[in-house]
């Protein structure tokens, strides 16, 4: 008989504990959630000076308002801006990435993403891409002009 009490002793603990653990999973679920379109941006090959801004569109896919806190470029040739005001649990919202173009080479660049997001509070997005060089400028040639004989 004193065997059936620890049994069902033991039995009411490990009840007590998977509620427990369910209740933790779901606050865990609960809050605000970001998803993004894309995480990388290919801007392929561009020309020097040529337009450097993106765009990663996000979801708020939580059931809490969404807010970033922060968002700051891996260097200061890319300059990221973001929405100030929380974002709705389902409503979407852009960042935008500037690029400065006029550095010519490789571009392998993140910002990184600072939020109230349960899954994800800090996010890291990437552009990437390859800025032509400058055209050399030198005097255009004149061949219209008078030829020396």
């Amino acid at each position: 008989k004193q065997l059936d009490m620890k049994n069902a002793v033991l039995s009411l603990f490990v009840v007590m504990f998977a509620f427990a653990g369910s209740a933790i999973a779901q606050d865990l679920a609960q809050g605000p959630a970001i998803e993004f379109e894309k995480e990388t941006h290919d801007y392929g090959k561009i020309k020097n000076g040529a337009n450097g801004e993106c765009t990663f569109e996000f979801k708020n896919t939580g059931n809490a308002p969404l807010i970033i806190s922060n968002a700051k470029g891996s260097c200061g040739c890319t300059v990221p801006s973001w929405p100030k005001e929380p974002i709705a649990p389902g409503a979407t919202a852009v960042i935008k990435v500037k690029y400065d173009t006029k550095r010519a080479g490789a571009i392998n660049k993140s910002v990184t993403i600072t939020s109230n997001a349960t899954n994800e509070p800090t996010k890291v997005i990437r552009i990437k891409g390859y800025v032509e060089a400058r055209p050399t400028s030198g005097a255009p040639l004149n061949s219209t002009g008078p030829a020396n004989n």
